[in-house]
């Protein structure tokens, strides 16, 4: 194999570029085993393109990563950056590339590797080998729907948003789950609030409709308060669950919390056109900046995403995913995810030097 890919590297803010470095690293030793060449280029989001440029998204960063075979990133925003206005704060930079890039599709994995079950707030049997995974329409719903404000009405401020999906988008979105749960253990649980909301009607209609061109695929529906009660009550019933765009928000945070660190869980966000981003779950955690404490897994784990995903090599995500766990069995443990019982604590590169060792 001597194909060759282009990869748009955006460390952001905070720890972004601490733990983007082992993590291109590991990216780089995948891409050799599978013989295949990257041409990595590295660009500015967030608060570091703003001390920069004065944008939180510069032209020339939209334009590189349109052109990219696939976007990692390390994370955006600060409490240096708090005082800004709304429209110029770092997170409008990300959510400038979702639109730009056009990716509708947010997969967030809630993966709890087996020497870690003692780490999640629920019972280990309740968690130990979780794998679910949770699929977020990103571009549609309540926060991008129009009319939305805040107004003057009889003598007080009212504030108003408007939560709108198209049949279109809910069977784009709808089919990336049934895709996606073909190759899983053929199940999908699509969440919604039929019960109250006219687009959930519509979105359980159309993702009904969806369904009679999977018939190998089996399809539940879950009101969202329900889903969110299921995944702290029983997390393992689930396999693939496909939702809207602030019902995904929320489920995606309870079911990554299973985990026990938010320094474990990577992160797609895909584009019909295969282009995606990729990127850890957790923030900028600008308390540990500098000091070699922050869990680089979540971001390596992203980088096996980006290999399955956007560039189509499930032998180089199944190495990474390999490496990771074997670290893990091994009792290497940075801070976040260290119970104290006698395992092997390490920092940032040390963490990442072993994942590297083991591929």
């Amino acid at each position: 194999m001597s194909d060759s890919k282009d990869i748009y590297v955006l460390p952001g803010d905070g720890i972004g570029a601490e733990v983007m470095a082992p993590a291109v690293a590991v990216m780089q030793a995948a891409a050799e085993l599978s013989g295949c060449r990257l041409q990595v280029t590295e660009g500015l989001v967030g608060g570091v393109a703003i001390d920069a440029t004065g944008e939180p998204l510069p032209e020339a960063t939209l334009a590189a990563a349109q052109a990219a075979d696939a976007v990692l990133l390390g994370g955006v925003g600060g409490p240096k950056w708090d005082d800004l206005p709304m429209t110029q704060r770092p997170e409008k930079g990300l959510l400038g590339l979702r639109q730009g890039l056009g990716l509708f599709a947010n997969l967030r994995p809630a993966l709890l590797f087996g020497p870690l079950a003692a780490a999640s707030s629920l019972k280990p049997e309740l968690v130990a080998d979780l794998d679910i995974l949770i699929i977020r329409e990103l571009t549609g719903g309540i926060y991008f729907g129009e009319p939305r404000g805040v107004e003057q009405r009889d003598n007080e401020r009212v504030g108003f948003n408007t939560l709108v999906y198209s049949e279109s988008e809910i069977e784009r979105i709808a089919r990336v789950g049934f895709d996606l749960a073909q190759k899983r253990n053929r199940r999908l649980c699509s969440v919604d609030k039929a019960n109250v909301l006219e687009v959930s009607q519509l979105w359980r209609e159309v993702v009904n409709r969806v369904h009679s061109d999977y018939p190998d695929v089996e399809l539940s529906h879950m009101y969202v308060d329900n889903a969110a009660m299921q995944l702290v009550r029983e997390p393992k019933q689930f396999d693939v669950i496909v939702t809207g765009n602030m019902f995904g928000d929320i489920l995606s945070d309870v079911a990554a919390m299973l985990t026990g660190s938010l320094g474990m869980l990577p992160s797609a966000s895909l584009a019909a056109s295969g282009v995606g981003l990729y990127e850890p779950v957790h923030g900028t955690a600008p308390d540990i900046a500098g000091r070699d404490l922050a869990n680089p897994l979540a971001t390596i784990l992203s980088v096996a995403m980006m290999y399955r995903y956007s560039l189509g090599m499930a032998e180089a995500a199944d190495r990474i995913e390999a490496a990771v766990a074997s670290c893990l069995a091994e009792g290497y443990r940075t801070a976040d995810i260290d119970d104290g019982n006698g395992r092997k604590r390490v920092g940032t590169r040390a963490m990442g030097e072993l994942v590297l060792a083991r591929l």
